[in-house]
């Protein structure tokens, strides 16, 4: 504001500055001072009478000077006076775009008040979660910054506009965005336990007369992992059975094939019955279990699921 006063100061005194010496010229053409204020209340007799005795002074050193009238000065004076008047409406407008000029104080508010307008650059749809990696896209114009609240002297991330960065959290339950002026609080959800489902794909072991060789050659069980993050998950299995897998599903889900591997030959299953007779249960049916585990190296979260083999004999 102080640089926009000078400013208009400036140009005020410049335009007083030409009008003065624009009426000195017009008033200098007809130097009749009696049409302005009578003679005796402008200047003193006694300076007057000095003024005279100096001019005789001077004319005895046979020094001349005459003031001469232009005939033409009527003329030249509506010249002038109308140059003054379209000077003056130049200086109004002039003086009206200087108003408009905005001050450094009023361009750092406005560039404050457009930040504080700017849309969040991250998607507010975006799920940030606990223990693991995540990823955000910056979708503004400004650089982002993302801090844990605890720490906000160094950012977990930096995110051009336009890029798209990956960082890892830990155990915060929130974080702070921050970009140009503004900052915003973002909710981190926690990191889910992994999900185990089991699923029989047979019906191999529905009727009465079950084979431990049938179950052998077959796909008995499908066991999917579910989770956001599988890549950081350790999956390790347990029990008589032949695992192969995994394979993504079309939600990216980790599946594995699961097939009894109880014996060999007919030897190698009598062994097994002398070692476990007490798993035939009352309606003449043996069982057998496994397992899976699954544990999340980042947020330590362990789940295990198991499911149940049932069988009558080795083969027919």
């Amino acid at each position: 504001m102080v640089k926009k006063n000078r400013d208009s100061k400036f140009i005020i005194y410049q335009v007083l500055y030409i009008f003065v010496i624009t009426v000195l010229a017009l008033k200098g053409a007809d130097l009749d001072l009696s049409k302005v204020v009578k003679e005796e209340e402008t200047v003193d007799k006694a300076v007057r009478d000095s003024l005279v005795a100096q001019l005789d002074s001077l004319y005895a050193q046979n020094i001349k000077f005459s003031i001469e009238i232009d005939p033409n000065i009527e003329v030249e004076n509506v010249e002038l006076k109308e140059k003054l008047a379209s000077m003056n409406k130049k200086i109004q407008t002039l003086t009206e775009k200087v108003k408009e000029i905005p001050t450094e104080e009023e361009k750092k508010e406005e560039i404050v008040e457009e930040q504080n307008l700017m849309q969040m650059p991250i998607s507010l749809k975006q799920t940030f979660i606990q223990h693991t990696w995540n990823k955000a896209r910056n979708t503004g114009s400004v650089p982002t910054y993302i801090y844990d609240p605890k720490n906000l002297n160094n950012p977990i991330a930096f995110i051009p506009p336009g890029e798209e960065k990956t960082f890892d959290l830990t155990d915060q339950s929130e974080v702070v965005v921050k970009f140009g002026s503004r900052e915003e609080k973002v909710k981190v959800v926690p990191n889910r336990p992994p999900e185990i489902k089991i699923e029989k794909v047979t019906t191999k072991m529905s009727g009465s007369n079950i084979y431990v060789k049938d179950l052998q050659r077959i796909t008995v069980f499908t066991v999917t992992i579910i989770d956001e993050r599988p890549d950081q998950l350790k999956t390790t299995y347990s029990g008589p059975i032949s695992v192969t897998g995994p394979i993504k599903d079309s939600k990216g889900n980790s599946v594995y094939n699961v097939s009894l591997n109880l014996a060999a030959n007919e030897t190698r299953f009598e062994e097994w019955l002398d070692k476990y007779e007490d798993m035939l249960d009352p309606q003449g049916r043996y069982k057998t279990n496994f397992f899976f585990t699954v544990v999340d190296e980042r947020s330590k979260d362990r789940v295990q699921v198991g499911d149940s083999f049932i069988f009558t004999d080795f083969s027919k």
